[in-house]
């Protein structure tokens, strides 16, 4: 089975996004900084890793970003990215791990504090669907002393306009929402 991938650009220079019309994730996405942990949860990720100057993977539902580092070069990696997706989903290939895949849906139906509900129904609503049209995600780590602490994966990490997301756009709209909201920073 051919797969169709297009290649988008993100606000972040050094990210790629790549859409497929695959499912490669229930929901959400999940973020690969390093090759061990993309070798322990996801053979897709951990091919990509493989690829000379790749520096970061995130799999979205239907996409793919690809953050390189110094080494690099934008020409030759995309080739490669392109013939490894298209290898790999064509072959109806795993792309992450079944045992954590449930472990992840098990996690998130632990839920949280009150206040952490609604910053994540917001986040599911509004935030991570505008985000992932970029290819990056933005989710809960915690809500402390009316702190919300969130990852910035993908496209979003190291994005020059990220900080202005952060602060005008999802900032104020909790603040809006949710009246324990004092500040929203990212860790």
């Amino acid at each position: 089975m051919a797969v169709n991938i297009q290649l988008e650009w993100t606000p972040n220079p050094s990210t790629l996004k790549y859409v497929v019309d695959a499912t490669l994730l229930p929901s959400g996405a999940m973020n690969f900084t390093n090759p061990e942990s993309a070798t322990e949860k996801s053979p897709l990720a951990d091919k990509l890793f493989h690829i000379k100057g790749v520096a970061a993977v995130m799999l979205g539902t239907h996409f793919v970003t690809v953050t390189k580092g110094d080494e690099g070069e934008w020409d030759e990696l995309n080739d490669s990215v392109m013939m490894t997706l298209d290898q790999h989903l064509s072959a109806g290939e795993t792309v992450v791990k079944p045992e954590v895949l449930a472990a992840r849906a098990a996690e998130l139906a632990q839920g949280g504090s009150g206040v952490e509900q609604k910053i994540r129904e917001i986040l599911e609503a509004e935030v991570r669907p505008a985000v992932a049209m970029d290819g990056g995600d933005i989710t809960l780590d915690r809500f402390e002393d009316g702190i919300v602490y969130l990852h910035m994966k993908g496209s979003c990490s190291g994005c020059p306009s990220s900080t202005a997301t952060l602060k005008m756009g999802i900032e104020s709209r909790l603040k809006e929402s949710i009246p324990e909201v004092n500040e929203v920073v990212a860790v």
